[in-house]
């Protein structure tokens, strides 16, 4: 039997998951958080299945050590290519970040024209497509990959003339063939939500799975009768963050997207695990 009181485990590529974490403290406040971003091998986008998979289950052993009652796989590309393996591996209650964004898309389109942007990993793989279709077999969707967002995002460049010439770039083939809805595919993009939702325009919607993967957290764990009864008190340690490296780097960072007061962040070998 799990402990309800027990953390979530969360963990990310690098800082993109923070905007998972933040919808977390957001929607379900009295959980305790375990987050593991992986800054020493990011990007996740551009590397094999193989190699997203090994990382993923040292990430796993990891928050195992950490005694976590359920895990957020708050990382597109390790939701589409390691999710289904490592879950296999425990009998911790699992979640990705695709899954909850392909249902709210499916659902929001109108004209059934849907738009994917993420890391090469995430477009290649056609995850969202193939959940999308499964929701909805009439639709249409397409993939674009963006691979200089999320260098931007974590260089702070949210609303930058740069950002908004690269923006342009990517996207103006989605604004031609006139998708009304669009699946920010990487956990980084919320970040740089409104320069994407300024050039794509009013007429398209944005979905966030960040937002929908809490939602969808939050009903999994009262589902399994997991959601915390005993809110931390002050002083308590609530929310804990590792990295694999770059720790105060990450620290500045985290500070700046979930204004929480973040005092450290620890550095582990995850290698070890």
């Amino acid at each position: 039997m799990m402990n309800k009181n027990a953390p979530i485990g969360v963990f990310d590529s690098g800082v993109g998951g923070l905007t998972v974490v933040k919808e977390i403290m957001s929607q379900i406040p009295d959980e305790r958080i375990v987050y593991f971003g992986d800054t020493a091998r990011v990007p996740y986008g551009n590397k094999s299945k193989e190699t997203i998979t090994k990382f993923s289950r040292q990430i796993l052993h990891f928050l195992q050590t950490q005694e976590v009652k359920a895990i957020v796989v708050a990382c597109n590309t390790a939701s589409a290519y390691a999710l289904d393996e490592i879950e296999k591996e425990t009998d911790i209650p699992m979640i990705g970040v695709v899954k909850p964004g392909a249902k709210v898309a499916s659902e929001t389109t109108k004209n059934g024209r849907i738009g994917v942007i993420g890391t090469e990993g995430t477009v290649n793989s056609k995850i969202y497509s193939k959940y999308i279709k499964e929701l909805n077999p009439e639709v249409s969707v397409v993939g674009k990959a963006c691979p200089l967002f999320v260098p931007l995002a974590e260089e702070g460049l949210w609303q930058d003339p740069v950002t908004d010439e690269i923006a342009k770039r990517y996207l103006t083939e989605l604004i031609d063939i006139d998708i009304d809805t669009l699946v920010l595919g990487c956990t980084h993009y919320p970040l740089i939500r409104d320069t994407v939702a300024k050039i794509m325009g009013n007429k398209v919607s944005l979905v966030n799975p960040a937002y929908e993967t809490a939602r969808e957290l939050k009903e999994l764990l009262a589902e399994k009768d997991l959601l915390n009864d005993t809110p931390a008190n002050l002083g308590d340690n609530k929310y804990r963050f590792f990295v694999s490296d770059a720790s105060e780097k990450f620290k500045v960072f985290a500070n700046s997207i979930i204004k929480y007061g973040i005092l450290s962040a620890k550095t582990i070998n995850i290698e070890e695990y």
